[in-house]
C-alpha cells in the first residue's frame, strides 16, 4: 500500500511541475484550490450524506449490547478509540467505516448483515472495518482522491479553453491535446488508485484474522455468504445503482458481489465453510482479472485464498 501511495504522489508531483512550468501559474493555481477546497469540503460532510443516503441512525448500548461490545472489545485490541455505531436501514449485507474531522470514526452495519450473519461472523465484519479505521484508510484514499480530480478539470479545462477560448486556430491544436493528455492521465492514475483500495481491503482482513480468534475463518464465511446473498438485491438494479454510490466504503463491492453470486447460486449447501471451498475451486479467468483492475475490491476468491493462507 506505502509503495502504491508513493507512485501516486510521485506521479503526480511530476505532471503538477510540468503544468507549472508550461502553463502560467495564477489559472492553474486556482483551479487547483478550486478542485483540493472542493474534495476537502466533500470529505468534511460526506458522513452526513452518507448517512442520509444509507437512511442510518445511531444505535445505542442497550438496543444491542452484545454488537456494543463486540466493537468495544476489538477496539481496545485495535488500539483505536471505538467509533460510534450506526444500523443502515438497507437490506444490502454489508458494513462500512466513515468519518471526518467534524463527526469523528463510525461505523456502520446494515439491516441485512445482520440478518445473514450469524454474531461471529458479524465479529470478524467489524474486525476489518476497524482495521480500515486504524489504519486510517478513509484519510488515505480522500488524500488520493483528490488527485485525479485535480488532473481531470485540469485537462477538460485546457480542452474547453482550446475550443471555445478565442484562440487563433493554428494554436488549438496543442492545447486540446494537453488537455486530453490530461484526462488520459487521470485515468491511469484511477488504475493506481484502485490498486490501493484493493490492497487495502486485504489489510483490513489482515488486521480482523489478527485480532478476532479464528478470525480468518469467520471473515471467510462471511464474506462468502455476503456475496450468496447479494444476488436477490443484484436484481432491482435503481435500488444496486444507489446501494453502490458508496460502494469503495463497503466490506465488499456490491454490483462485483452479485456478479460473483450469480456463478455461486446453483451450489449446494450454501451455508458456511461449504461455500468458501466452492468458491474457493473456482479458476480466475482473464476476463475476472480484467474486472478486478477496474475494481475498488480484490476479487472474492483471490480474497478468500489470501484469508487460507493467514490460517
Amino acid at each position: 500500500m506505502v509503495g502504491t501511495l508513493a507512485a501516486i504522489i510521485a506521479l503526480s508531483t511530476l505532471v503538477f511541475t510540468a503544468v507549472l512550468f508550461l502553463i502560467g501559474i495564477f489559472d492553474i493555481l486556482t483551479l487547483g484550490i478550486f478542485v483540493v477546497g472542493f474534495n476537502v469540503l466533500q470529505w468534511l460532510i460526506s458522513p452526513y450524506i452518507i448517512s442520509a443516503l444509507y437512511r442510518t441512525r445511531e444505535l445505542k448500548q442497550d438496543e444491542n449490547p452484545k454488537l456494543y461490545q463486540t466493537v468495544q472489545n476489538l477496539s481496545q485490541k485495535s488500539g483505536i478509540k471505538a467509533p460510534k455505531i450506526f444500523l443502515a436501514q438497507i437490506p444490502l449485507p454489508n458494513a462500512f467505516a466513515y468519518g471526518s474531522p467534524l463527526t469523528g470514526n463510525r461505523m456502520a452495519v446494515t439491516s441485512g448483515l445482520m440478518n445473514t450473519l450469524n454474531e461471529e461472523e458479524v465479529e470478524a465484519v467489524i474486525g476489518h472495518e476497524l482495521g480500515h479505521l486504524k489504519h486510517k484508510d478513509v484519510q488515505t484514499m480522500m488524500f488520493v482522491s483528490i488527485l485525479p480530480a485535480l488532473f481531470y478539470y485540469m485537462g477538460y479545462s485546457f480542452l474547453i479553453s482550446s475550443m471555445y477560448g478565442g484562440q487563433k486556430r493554428e494554436g488549438n491544436g496543442g492545447g486540446a491535446m494537453l488537455g486530453l493528455g490530461f484526462m488520459a492521465f487521470s485515468f491511469a492514475l484511477n488504475l493506481f488508485i484502485l490498486n490501493l483500495s484493493r490492497t487495502r481491503e486485504y489489510f483490513a482482513d489482515k488486521h480482523s484474522a489478527s485480532i478476532v480468534p479464528n478470525g480468518s475463518q469467520k471473515l471467510s464465511t462471511g464474506l462468502a455468504k455476503i456475496v450468496n446473498a447479494s444476488k436477490n438485491i443484484g436484481r432491482n438494479k435503481n435500488q444496486m445503482k444507489n446501494l453502490s454510490a458508496f460502494k469503495a466504503l463497503f466490506i465488499t463491492d456490491p454490483e462485483r458481489a452479485h456478479a460473483d453470486s450469480a456463478e455461486i447460486a446453483a451450489m449446494s449447501h450454501p451455508e458456511g465453510q461449504r461455500l468458501v471451498q466452492e468458491i474457493l475451486s473456482r479458476r480466475l479467468t482473464t476476463l475476472d482479472r480484467i474486472v478486478e483492475v477496474l475494481s475498488t475490491h480484490p476479487n472474492i476468491v483471490k480474497r478468500l485464498k489470501a484469508l487460507q493462507d493467514l490460517d
